[in-house]
């Protein structure tokens, strides 16, 4: 077989052989298929795409191309979840403890945070003493035990989408459904679950800024998990302004257990009952939606969810008295307060120039070397619909160093935009996508 003939027949716009697809990537990932013909290739899926087939068989082989997470060991049938990024997200933490103290085992795999905030494993390190990296059997027994565990992710998982992706960034290649999908979804089935939840973003903060574009990615992904034999659901949620009410490390740790212990932020509620009932429902804990809402409500609301945080906190070596007594983690240096320039009502609210705001505080990282400040972020006082007058606090922004301030007041004021008449609040969520195609509310 050989790569020119591959090039070729995409170029015509053919349908690959499951044989042409494991050749590419298996060749590439050794370095045996130089980057200009895989370049070439690349464009040519772009202009002329993959199929359903094509693109699951793509993301198979990327998943097998390292590391395949084998949670056999573990009873039951294992439920996962993964967002495509936002600001303020701290679902994870919330919906894990939630299916687990369910019965659903949740072994989860998450990374580091690479942008204006951090992965989950950042925040659940600013626990402190919470051990992500554990060995395979404590990890198995962790969920085998108390049904949720979460570690960071192997560095050889998927290692054939590391390297596409790379390519992909250099070659005007990224803005492809199938490449995208693919990429993201190789790690979730090296990752091993038999149930995954997708939480697609939608909006300014997200990386697919329209519903309509997250709806066609949510549908594509759902497609590759069905055809991989992984029970698959996606729900579209918005990212046009913050989830919850904060953006920082231990400020959403902080946030995510207001929520398990029955309070917190309305919306972040609505998106994690969301997602943990189709995790519920996928995992066959519950006959329909409407009742897995209903038990997951339940848990939420008599402590049983953040009962089960401590515990999962506990057991991977964190200090539970920081659960306990949120108050025991020292302030930061600075808080400042922003008030807003002008009357009216916040018409709108660009979520990543908060992100961004948050990373210059030292809340995320540029460069994987960076360091990040887990205490430092922001506070979202007023949200889109809310009527505000001149002088109101907007928003407070939690430092340790004075000389950045300035710089992260600025872009977070420049993320508002005010109007003179009443605008209707942001919607939570757009709709679901299962097996029988895309549903939007």
């Amino acid at each position: 077989m050989r790569m020119y003939d591959v090039i070729t027949a995409k170029k015509h716009g053919m349908e690959l052989t499951d044989e042409q697809i494991a050749f590419v990537v298996k060749g590439f990932t050794a370095g045996d298929i130089p980057d200009y013909q895989m370049s070439a290739l690349l464009m040519a899926i772009c202009l002329k795409g993959l199929n359903e087939r094509e693109t699951a068989t793509l993301t198979m082989e990327m998943a097998q191309s390292g590391d395949m997470l084998d949670l056999s060991a573990i009873h039951g049938k294992k439920a996962d979840k993964h967002s495509t990024g936002g600001v303020g997200d701290k679902t994870t933490m919330i919906v894990a403890p939630i299916v687990a103290c369910l019965g659903v085992p949740v072994a989860k795999m998450s990374g580091r945070g690479l942008g204006h905030t951090g992965g989950t494993i950042d925040k659940l390190e600013s626990i402190p003493g919470f051990r992500t990296t554990i060995p395979a059997e404590e990890f198995i027994r962790n969920v085998n035990e108390i049904q949720i565990a979460v570690a960071g992710q192997s560095a050889n998982l998927a290692p054939a989408d590391k390297k596409m992706y790379a390519l992909r960034d250099v070659t005007a290649t990224v803005d492809n459904i199938s490449l995208i999908a693919s990429s993201i979804m190789s790690k979730k089935l090296a990752s091993g679950a038999d149930v995954i939840v997708l939480d697609v973003k939608t909006g300014s903060g997200a990386f697919m800024k329209t519903v309509e574009d997250s709806a066609e990615l949510a549908r594509a992904m759902v497609s590759i998990g069905n055809h991989c034999g992984r029970k698959t659901y996606a729900v579209i949620t918005d990212m046009n302004q913050v989830l919850g009410r904060y953006v920082g490390n231990w400020l959403e740790v902080r946030e995510a257990m207001e929520v398990l212990s029955g309070r917190g932020d309305e919306e972040l509620r609505m998106v994690s009952v969301t997602l943990a009932s189709y995790m519920l429902y996928g995992s066959g804990a519950a006959k329909t939606l409407a009742e897995a809402e209903t038990m997951v409500n339940r848990v939420l609301d008599d402590g049983s969810a953040f009962r089960k945080f401590r515990e999962f906190v506990e057991r991977q070596g964190g200090d539970v008295s920081v659960v306990d007594d949120p108050s025991r983690i020292p302030p930061v240096t600075y808080e400042v307060p922003v008030t807003a320039p002008r009357s009216g009502y916040v018409a709108e609210i660009n979520a990543e120039e908060i992100g961004t705001a948050s990373l210059l505080l030292g809340g995320g990282r540029e460069k994987k070397e960076d360091t990040i400040d887990p205490l430092v972020g922001i506070r979202v006082d007023k949200k889109v619909g809310d009527r505000v007058n001149e002088g109101d606090v907007i928003g407070v922004l939690y430092g340790n160093d004075e000389k950045i301030i300035d710089a992260a007041r600025e872009r977070f004021l420049g993320a508002y935009r005010y109007s003179d008449t009443a605008t209707k609040p942001v919607v939570p969520i757009y709709g679901f996508v299962d097996e029988n195609g895309i549903h939007l509310n």
